[in-house]
């Protein structure tokens, strides 16, 4: 199986030249993997892009949906006070950027011949559903996973994603601690699975198959975009959203999570460090583009303890896991079964629940004398409107940007706050 530039020239040899040539940069755009700070570039990217046409970059909510038609299915959604007509999945729009993003990865891993069913011992699959489980109840107290609660916060300039930060770096450093207990001390279900010997079928698609797939959902959202139906147009461009970036994390092997863990678990921080360079880009060029737009478009109500407690919580949840909301999309688009565990408890969590603190009030949304939406858990929080304008705004972005920046340096020094 391919994995990098290295193999491409048995697969070359006695070749023309102009073959060599191809090869070569085949694997240069869809074998190796892309440097952290380009794909970090690209998502950001992509995200403004999005922001320019009045949309952003969610996960949970469309995952939550997901969730509720399963507790339908299953008889459970009238107990839980569901509503019995669920917006389809492929109207929602969080729910079919998920779509696209699960076919996009899926298409890369293809191209790269990288797709391969992967089972993991049995105590993974539990960790899966722990982990899962975890991440939908801090993904509701935050307002959003470490997409919807912490990137895009980040983006539009909030407190509440440095908040959710702060929650989510407390609670890794406590899974990190558990899940060395339990290695330490758990030996059921530990074993490899064992392996058949023969490959599976899937796991024999040509490269060829990931270009099909890839035509077709371009095919797909160009037919909606051109259909002359604003609602359809709407959702082409969500479509060809969620396609790039799960492109994008898949070849630069991009995950949110490991923005957070990796300097707490290896003391590695290059990915954590691209994170905040791409942030630093992109924030300013957010705002330029919001001008125009309702800054409070994508800032969940949940600033301060909402952000801080779920991040906690979902911060332990991916640790578990082994990925956030959209890692655990782009890993299931790679074939790797644990993921799918997580993201479907993920998912059952999330509307679960969603649905018994919705009936609790906790969520309920109310106009505070500010008109900014508050709840039980936090308010809207825009650092313009609590610094009073743009100057300290851009003081205490970068300030903190730069303190985060240099404590990764730090650490990758000296492992001063790597888990042990």
């Amino acid at each position: 199986m391919s994995n990098g530039v290295s193999e491409a020239q048995p697969r070359t040899s006695g070749a023309p030249a102009w073959t060599r040539a191809f090869a070569r940069d085949y694997d240069a755009v869809f074998v190796t993997q892309w440097s952290p700070f380009f794909g970090a570039a690209l998502l950001v990217l992509v995200n403004l892009a999005l922001i320019a046409t009045g949309y952003f970059w969610g996960v949970f909510s469309g995952v939550r949906l997901w969730g509720d038609y399963f507790n339908n299915l299953i008889g459970l959604g009238p107990l839980l006070g569901i509503s019995p007509t669920l917006d389809s999945p492929l109207s929602h729009r969080i729910s079919i950027m998920n779509i696209a993003l699960l076919l996009g990865a899926f298409s890369a891993a293809l191209l790269a011949s990288q797709f391969r069913i992967s089972r993991a011992p049995k105590i993974e699959y539990v960790y899966g559903a722990l982990g899962g489980t975890l991440m939908g109840i801090g993904a509701l107290l935050a307002g959003g996973c470490t997409t919807g609660g912490f990137f895009t916060p980040l983006l539009f300039s909030s407190p509440a994603g440095w908040m959710m930060l702060l929650g989510l770096l407390g609670g890794a450093a406590i899974g990190l601690k558990l899940l060395l207990w339990s290695m330490e001390h758990i030996w059921w279900g530990t074993a490899a699975p064992r392996t058949s010997g023969g490959e599976p079928v899937l796991q024999r698609f040509h490269p060829l198959f990931g270009a099909v797939v890839l035509a077709a959902v371009g095919w797909w959202a160009a037919a909606w975009l051109l259909s002359g139906d604003s609602g359809l147009a709407e959702r082409g461009v969500l479509i060809l959203g969620g396609l790039a970036i799960g492109f994008i994390l898949h070849r630069s092997r991009f995950c949110l999570s490991r923005v957070v863990r990796e300097p707490l678990m290896t003391g590695e921080g290059e990915l954590t460090k691209a994170f905040i360079t791409a942030v630093a880009v992109g924030a300013p060029v957010a705002a330029l583009i919001l001008a125009g737009l309702d800054p409070y478009l994508a800032i969940p109500p949940r600033f301060w303890l909402g952000s801080l407690a779920g991040g906690v919580i979902f911060g332990v949840g991916m640790i578990f896991a082994g990925g956030c909301a959209s890692g655990s999309l782009w890993r299931m688009g790679e074939g790797h079964l644990k993921l799918w565990i997580a993201l479907f408890f993920f998912a059952w969590s999330g509307s679960t629940f969603g649905a018994l603190l919705g009936r609790s009030g906790i969520l309920t949304a109310e106009m505070n004398l500010d008109l900014l939406e508050e709840t039980a858990l936090g308010i809207e929080a825009w650092w313009p409107s609590l610094l009073g304008g743009w100057g300290l705004t851009w003081l205490a972005t970068f300030a903190l940007l730069g303190l985060w920046y240099a404590l990764v340096t730090y650490n990758e020094a000296t492992d001063r706050f790597t888990v042990q």
